[in-house]
């Protein structure tokens, strides 16, 4: 439940005095002052407001009367109102007859303060609460029907198919600040920041995007993108949640392997994504046995450069002499060179695979 703090109160104390010639004070529900123009009054209770909280209307207070409460001076005292309930007291201190036509402005201008605040606080409560139920929708617990009516009444709208895609971002505006454009561009994006160098963009799936272009905007305005994950579209919140983990692996797949990559796709590199998880398995030093075996004999890099030629092309003979600028009999050879190195024969289809999966936990030169 909202409720005047010290800091408003002393704002709304210091925007009525920069324009009228006597003190203000702010009281809280309980009377207790929490502004005023004369520090030394603040935190002690103010009987007026007092009379103003039992009854819920304007209290005047000439002199004499004055007198009678303690902690009080003569002046108007009217109580301030948000949603239809009392919350606090606002008093000006002078002549009664002459801060009648005051009070009324300076109460308006204080309600209209208030109700600022109070959309303030909660915007901040709403968008703390939605990252906090994204954060538990993209966990292991985010099926909870609970969860789910709430993100719904949230406006969440769990039930939307999504692109998960991850940034990795550099030196500069913090991803909070992307989030917000992205939300702000892209009606019903989730974003979730699971540290500040990377941003979770859960995009809503639909009409196709151009990755690029938007990354060379972001550039260009101001946000270091390093690379960017793109996922598959997830139709559930279950599929979501293993795209995040498969963007994931693709991004540090790439940031190893492939640094000058950008824009990573994982329709493109999937099974190498899927392959650099478990890249700490004894199981896969096998891929890459046969490959330092050619490295070891391959200063110039010209066979590594070949062979990736050679699967990029599907081993097609003549394209792929054609990439590399050299006659199919000279890529031959190069071929037959690969065979004798690595003991893997590059023109046979089990060879060319394995060789190709080893290429994929090979960094690039």
């Amino acid at each position: 439940m909202f409720e005047l703090d010290h800091d408003l109160a002393q704002d709304i104390v210091n925007r009525a005095m920069a324009i009228l010639p006597c003190n203000v004070n702010v009281m809280d529900s309980q009377g207790l002052i929490l502004g005023s123009g004369e520090p030394e009054r603040i935190n002690t209770r103010h009987e007026g407001a007092q009379l103003v909280l039992a009854n819920g209307r304007i209290v005047e207070l000439d002199a004499d009367a004055a007198k009678c409460l303690k902690g009080v001076q003569p002046g108007v005292n009217l109580p301030l109102m948000l949603d239809g309930r009392l919350i606090g007291v606002l008093g000006l201190t002078g002549e009664p007859q002459q801060l009648r036509t005051y009070g009324e402005l300076v109460r308006m201008t204080a309600e209209m303060l208030l109700a600022q605040r109070h959309l303030q606080v909660e915007q901040q409560w709403r968008r703390q609460r939605c990252d906090d139920l994204l954060a538990l929708l993209l966990g292991g617990t985010g099926d909870s029907p609970r969860l789910l009516d709430e993100a719904q009444q949230l406006g969440l709208k769990p039930q939307l198919p999504r692109v998960p895609c991850l940034f990795e971002l550099r030196a500069g505006p913090p991803s909070e600040t992307l989030a917000a454009w992205l939300m702000n561009r892209y009606p019903d994006s989730w974003c979730v920041s699971p540290a500040r160098d990377s941003l979770l963009w859960c995009r809503p799936a639909g009409p196709v995007l151009d990755e690029e272009r938007l990354v060379e905007r972001l550039l260009r305005s101001g946000w270091e993108v390093q690379r960017l994950a793109l996922g598959n579209p997830a139709q559930s919140l279950e599929q979501l949640r293993r795209g995040y983990r498969r963007v994931r692996d693709l991004l540090a797949y790439g940031r190893e392997v492939l640094p000058d990559q950008q824009l990573l796709s994982l329709a493109r590199y999937r099974l190498p994504a899927l392959l650099w998880r478990h890249r700490n398995e004894d199981a896969l030093d096998e891929l890459l046995e046969p490959l330092q075996r050619i490295r070891a004999k391959d200063a110039s890099g010209q066979l590594i450069a070949t062979l990736r030629a050679w699967c990029a092309h599907d081993g097609q003979s003549q394209a792929c002499a054609d990439a590399l600028g050299i006659h199919r009999n000279s890529l031959r050879y190069r071929l037959e060179r690969i065979n004798e190195l690595s003991e893997v024969d590059p023109l046979r289809l089990e060879g060319m695979l394995s060789l190709y999966l080893g290429l994929q936990l090979l960094p690039a030169d």
